[in-house]
């Protein structure tokens, strides 16, 4: 393992201190898994982008999308029902 230091200004380092005590663990702990919360997030969102690139991209390649009352209905029924299809494609370039 490797050590860091943090400049933190008083009254963050004191909100950091309080809140690792009402949740019983180190201020240590505490920054760790903020830190670790911190770059999960980052990451998830990096992998949310890369895959929303993807998917345009190929939409743009294909020439087909999902109707947005298509979306919306299969969204609203796989609040309810998990074996909804889903739409088909259709073309959109004329």
């Amino acid at each position: 393992m490797s050590t860091i230091s943090l400049k933190l200004t008083d009254e963050l380092k004191q909100r950091a201190i309080g809140a690792a005590h009402v949740l019983g663990i180190s201020p240590h702990a505490f920054m760790v898994e903020a830190i670790r919360q911190a770059v999960h997030a980052v990451e998830k969102r990096a992998a949310f982008v890369a895959q929303a690139r993807d998917a345009r991209a190929e939409m743009l390649a294909q020439g087909q999308g999902y109707a947005p009352d298509d979306v919306r209905a299969y969204l609203h029924g796989r609040l309810t029902d998990r074996s909804v299809v889903r739409p088909a494609k259709t073309p959109w370039r004329k």
